[in-house]
C-alpha cells in the first residue's frame, strides 16, 4: 500500500505536469503566429536581441522563486531553439 501523503504529492505533480503542457501548448500556438507573421513579412526566424532580453527576464524571474537561473536558462533554450525550428520551417514553406 502507498503512503496516502506520497499519492496526494503525487497528485500535485501531475496536476502542475499537466498544467505545464496545456501552457507549452498555448505558448506554441502564440509562436506559431509569430513565424507566420515573420515569414509573411520576410523577417529572420530568430531575434538575437529578444532572445537575450528574454533569458536575462527569465533569469531573474527564476531567482526570485528561488529556481536555478541556470535550468531556467536551459529551459528556455530548449524552448526556444524549438520554436525557431518551426518559424524556419514556416519560412521555407512559404510561396
Amino acid at each position: 500500500m502507498t503512503d496516502p501523503e506520497l499519492l496526494r504529492l503525487r497528485d500535485s505533480i501531475d496536476n502542475i505536469d499537466a498544467a505545464l503542457v496545456h501552457l507549452l501548448a498555448e505558448r506554441f500556438k502564440c509562436t506559431q503566429a509569430v513565424g507566420l507573421l515573420k515569414a509573411e513579412r520576410g523577417l529572420p526566424p530568430a531575434d538575437p536581441a529578444r532572445e537575450t532580453q528574454q533569458i536575462a527576464r527569465l533569469r531573474a524571474l527564476a531567482a526570485n522563486a528561488k529556481l536555478d537561473p541556470d535550468f531556467a536558462e536551459k529551459f528556455l533554450n530548449f524552448i526556444v531553439t524549438e520554436v525557431i525550428r518551426h518559424h524556419v520551417a514556416l519560412r521555407d514553406t512559404k510561396p
